[in-house]
Order: C-alpha cells, then structure tokens, then sequence
C-alpha cells in the first residue's frame, strides 16, 4: 500500500498543475506514472467544468482532455492525425472540439484492455458450460462514457474513426482486436442484450442499472447491464469486424469463438423473423423474447405482456424489441435496423469467402438479401405530400411509424451505412422528410437549436448527433456549413453533448457521452476529405488518412 505520504505528494502535484479553470498539464514530480493514475479527477465530473488553454476563436473553447498520466489509451498516430487537422483548420473554435472529441474514446472510456500477447488476465473458473478459447487473446472493455458499461452499439461507432489507423498503429489495432473479441463473449453469453457489465477476467466489479426487469431468456445481471434486444446492437457486432477487415485486411478474429458468435447471432435472426401468428393455424406464437419494466415510461418497456404489438410473416425482416435509442418500438420491424443488418450480413459473407468459408458466406448473404428485399416490399410506402419514402418501423399488415430518430442507425444515416446512395430517390424523399417538422414529428426547432430528436428524452432536445449526420449526408456547402456552425454553438465545454434544449444551449444532457463526440470526429474527417475548402479555405487539397 502507499504511505500517506506519497497519496498527499501525489495529490499535492495535481493541485499544483491545476490553473485557474482546472487545466491538467503533463505532471513530472520523479513518480512513476502509474501513481499518478490514483489522483486523476473522475472524468465525469472533470467534463462538467472548462479548462485551459482556451481555443483562440470567438466562443474561447476549453481544452478537456484529460493529463497524459491519466488517459486511458494513447496513439501516436491520432495525436499526429490531431496536430495535423487542426492546424490547419480556419476555424480555431471547430478545431478545438475536434482536438477534445477525435481522442475522447482512447483519452476516457478504455477501462480494460490486455494485449493477449505479454500476460493472460485471470479467468474465470471454468464451468461446463464455457469452452476452450472463452476470453483467450486480445480484451478490450470499452464504457460509453458517464456510465460504466460497454454498449455494444455504442462501442462499434467509438472506434469506428481509429479503423484507418489500426494497419499502421499495432497497439491501437490490438486494442480495435481485442474490442472485436470482447463482443464476441458478450454475444455469445447473451446475445439478446444491449449493454454489458465489465468482463470477469478484467476484475473489475459491476454496477446495478436501478432498474426492475423481468426478460426472457433470463440472464446473468454482473454480466449483463442491460437486456434490451435491438437489432441493430448485433448489427453492430459485426460493423466492428467487418471494418477492421476492411482496414487491416487482418482474418486474426476470425476463431472458434466468432465463428460460435456468428451461429448464435444467425439464431437470434431466425427466431425474431417468425410471425406472431402461425401461418397455418393462426393461433399465437409465443416469441423467445419478451421483456417488461416496472416504470410508468411507455417507452421503457414492451406492450402485451412484454411480447409488443403483432408482426406479420412472410415479410423478409427482423424483429426489433428495442431502438438504437433504448426506447421501445412500437412496430417491431425497425427499418434502419434491417437496412444495417443487411448491409452488415453481405459485408461478413464477402469476408467469409475470402476465409474459405463459402457455405456459411452463403448463409449470411441470403439472409441478408432477404431482409433488404423485405425492407423495399414493406419499408417503402407513398406519403401523400413527399412520395414514396423509408418508414422508421412497420409491422407488415400494412401499418407505418413516419419519423426518424437522432441515434444511430437512423433513415438519414442509410446512405452512410451504405444502404443506398446519396442520390437515391426514396431515400431523397425520405431525408425532406425527415428534416422538417411538416414531416417528421420528431424534428424539433426553437429559439437557439434544431434537429432530430426522439422521445428518449423529450420534445425540446435535439440531438447534435443527427446534425453531424445531416452534414455527412449532405453535398451542400451551405447546408454542411450551417450543421457545423450550429454544433460547435451548443458545444460551450469543447465536447459533443447528448441532447441541447432547442432554446437555451447551455440546457444539456451529458457532458460526457463519447458516442458523440466519435460521430464529430467521423463528420471533420469527412468533410476533410470532401469539401475540405470548409475547413481549409479557398483551394485546399484534401485530408484523408492513410
């Protein structure tokens, strides 16, 4: 154990590298790095304050990053990617975000990671039911942020702007590795569930979500966070891999393990694409998921005794209990969902091939054809005033949910998923749509703010995210111009928050929320390479990693 002592050097050093604002520098008191970790300030309530130096545009942005002694992962390569970009972004405001949000995910939300190379992490004592390989290799836990769970949604998109680097950066591509192969466990045990307590070999001890939840199938609450089955949290699971792949050309993920993951997300698929009513008797059919909480939230749970209203068969798509927000759908077939799974399933089974895997590629790729036929047979219909678009959710009988919510997967964001091109007319349609309060009853304006929102927290909250998205979807200069200006605007702490009150911008919803903060980096690095006279000024050649 430490002396008294040293905790109060320790905690004297931290005091004395703290300015006016709060700021952290580099601390060198003749200690090792690892004692200063035991004075680092909890980043949730760091987040919540300003600290220098501030940016040198208008809105004086602060620098919050955490002391290098305190983040939880470091690359070189993003810190070259950051010093690059920035200088020479005009606008100073706009690089000062960037500099906090590109590394937010490695500087703050790594709570484990082994490299599966210099030492094995304790496992858990083996039982009958694990099996050879259970939590072998590279582990990577990564949280969301303020709340210490890995979502597996939430994971896939942090670590989606550090794929490019992984080839060139070995660490950070171990790191990516091991998140790939921690999602595997974690589908593999309950592949129903959205958010999962910290792995047992990390020893780390898990957190109750206060919640009274009564799910079937039943699952283990220290190992799971929460239990709500989204497609799109699979979806995810195999974004993670695929583009790993895409970026490394690495098969090194591709074990016994996720190979078991794959068969047990194919389960999930076929048991949530049957109807709710056989097709030959017509009486009920019970479905292998159900889930119902104790709250006075309609969106925290599910209807009809936790089953949700009625599905038809023969449509092609898949169940979703649960949108990417965690609130409930009201018709069970969420379009974006679908769109992702499929888009993801075909991108798996081209991976496949390339493993010499044809018959299991083939599995995947006719599933995933399926579900995108389903999506243009039942997920197209005509709206009076903007023809024919993508509805958010149908139930195959001939009923549509028309909106679209800020998270991701989301209508606006199917281009980006690659679901379809920018240019493609339902999705032009669809995007109008969504855009305007006329035809979206989840587009919120006021006063200082608008976006898409979504009920999860309320209808004066829009979301910066679907700006981000707005802007990546866009090939307007004015439009891009316009989303970035109105983020960096509600973003008075130098980080993306949640949601922003349409008419006051300093009411917020979670200052640290690195999700968000993951979809800014994604948008600059975007523009970058697209339209980088918006950043750069007049002629500017583009930035693209590489």
């Amino acid at each position: 154990m430490r002396s008294t002592a040293v905790i109060l050097a320790i905690l004297a050093a931290c005091i004395s590298a703290t300015g006016a604002y709060g700021e952290q520098e580099v601390l060198d008191y003749g200690m090792e790095p690892d004692r200063y970790s035991a004075a680092c300030p909890d980043y949730l309530h760091y987040s919540m304050s300003p600290h220098r130096p501030l940016s040198e545009g208008p809105l004086s942005l602060p620098y919050q990053r955490p002391s290098p002694y305190c983040r939880t992962f470091s690359s070189p390569l993003v810190e070259k990617v950051i010093d690059e970009l920035t200088s020479r972004m005009k606008d100073k405001d706009l690089a000062r975000i960037f500099e906090n949000a590109f590394p937010n995910t490695l500087d703050t939300t790594v709570r484990w990671h082994v490299d599966g190379k210099t030492g094995k992490s304790k496992k858990p004592k083996r039982n009958d039911l694990q099996e050879e390989g259970h939590w072998d290799g590279a582990q990577s836990f990564i949280v969301t942020g303020d709340i210490n769970a890995e979502w597996l949604r939430d994971s896939t998109n942090q670590l989606a702007q550090y794929q490019p680097l992984a080839k060139k950066d070995k660490k950070l591509g171990n790191l990516i590795l091991g998140a790939i192969n921690t999602q595997v466990e974690f589908v593999i045990e309950s592949p129903y569930c959205n958010a999962f307590q910290p792995p047992p070999p990390s020893q780390m001890a898990p957190e109750s979500n206060g919640q009274d939840d009564a799910v079937h199938p039943a699952y283990e609450p220290t190992r799971v966070f929460e239990c709500k089955y989204e497609i799109d949290s699979l979806a995810n699971f195999l974004a993670l891999g695929n583009q790993f792949y895409k970026s490394t050309g690495s098969k090194e993920f591709l074990h016994s393990r996720w190979y078991l993951a794959i068969d047990t997300l194919l389960e999930v698929l076929e048991e949530q694409a049957k109807p709710t009513f056989d097709a030959e008797t017509g009486h009920f059919v019970p479905n292998e998921y159900r889930f119902m909480r104790r709250t006075n939230a309609g969106t925290e749970t599910l209807s009809l005794g936790g089953v949700g209203n009625p599905l038809n068969g023969g449509t092609g798509l898949i169940r979703s209990a649960f949108r990417p927000s965690d609130d409930a759908t009201i018709l069970g077939f969420f379009i974006p969902g679908n769109a992702m799974m499929a888009v993801e399933l075909k991108r798996t089974a081209t991976l496949l091939k390339a493993a010499g895997k044809s018959k299991l590629a083939e599995k995947l790729q006719t599933r995933g054809e399926s579900i995108e036929k389903g999506i243009w047979d039942y997920g197209v219909v005509a709206h009076k005033r903007y023809g024919e678009v993508f509805a958010f959710e149908v139930d195959g009988f001939g009923s549509a949910i028309i909106m679209d919510d800020a998270n991701l997967p989301s209508l606006l964001a199917l281009p980006l998923m690659g679901f379809v091109e920018k240019d493609n007319k339902v999705y032009q349609n669809t995007r109008k749509m969504v855009l305007e309060q006329a035809g979206n009853p989840y587009y919120l304006e006021g006063r200082a703010f608008a976006g898409i929102g979504g009920p999860h927290i309320g209808l004066q909250q829009a979301w910066p995210m679907s700006r981000l998205v707005q802007a990546m979807t866009s090939d307007d200069d004015e439009e891009i111009s316009d989303a970035l200006r109105d983020v960096r605007s509600t973003s008075r702490l130098g980080l993306v928050h949640e949601s922003i009150h349409v008419n006051r911008v300093t009411e917020y919803t979670r200052s640290w929320f690195a999700w968000a903060n993951s979809v800014f980096a994604q948008t600059i690095l975007d523009i970058a390479a697209r339209k980088p006279h918006l950043l750069f000024g007049k002629g500017a050649d583009p930035y693209k990693i590489e």
